[in-house]
């Protein structure tokens, strides 16, 4: 019986080139995964802003709803939103007034408190309602978010350029949700 001898060499191991690819090649890829979840917490940030946006902005459509025959008297305009950097107002004689002030509260964040703080909403919250005639009102909320995107649209002023500074310019921050409520006239 004869042998056959091979020139082939075995591998005994890895190479030291071959270790640092895989490391660098590893590194990569948790960088993606670290970017990936910082992504995610944004985006999570945002969805609750928005989502507690939507409950204050139903709060306020409600309550003028129930209130129709004075919806009028709920009417801020956009030049002085209501929420955040406001004084709330102190009268609560009417439906109105209470209504408006703890519209006011809520935006502010009133729900929660961390001692002396309102922690309990959205960044930077503000409310505006507009008549738009014909028995028509909007009634807006506006926000902080957390970085650049798109404007809102021109015709919806609320909060207009009340969140710009830093990275954020030109509304490109300011968030907003709108609702129209229509008061029938049943004369």
């Amino acid at each position: 019986m004869m042998k056959i001898r091979s020139n082939q060499r075995t591998q005994h191991g890895l190479s030291m080139l071959e270790v640092l690819i895989s490391i660098a090649i590893l590194s990569i890829g948790l960088l993606g995964l670290a970017g990936l979840q910082s992504r995610l917490q944004l985006s999570e940030m945002e969805a609750y802003q928005r989502a507690q946006a939507l409950i204050l902005l139903d709060d306020m459509v409600s309550r003028i709803t129930l209130n129709r025959k004075n919806a009028i008297s709920y009417v801020t305009g956009v030049a002085a939103p209501t929420g955040v950097g406001v004084n709330c107002p102190a009268d609560i004689s009417s439906i109105v007034n209470k209504d408006i002030k703890e519209w006011c509260d809520s935006l502010q964040g009133a729900s929660e408190t961390q001692g002396t703080d309102k922690v309990g909403a959205f960044i930077g919250g503000r409310g505006c309602i507009e008549d738009l005639g014909s028995n028509e009102y909007r009634v807006t909320v506006a926000w902080q978010g957390l970085a650049p995107v798109s404007a809102p649209p021109a015709k919806i002023a609320c909060g207009e350029n009340l969140y710009d500074g830093g990275a954020c310019t030109k509304n490109l921050c300011r968030r907003v949700i709108t609702a129209t409520v229509g008061i029938a006239n049943l004369k």
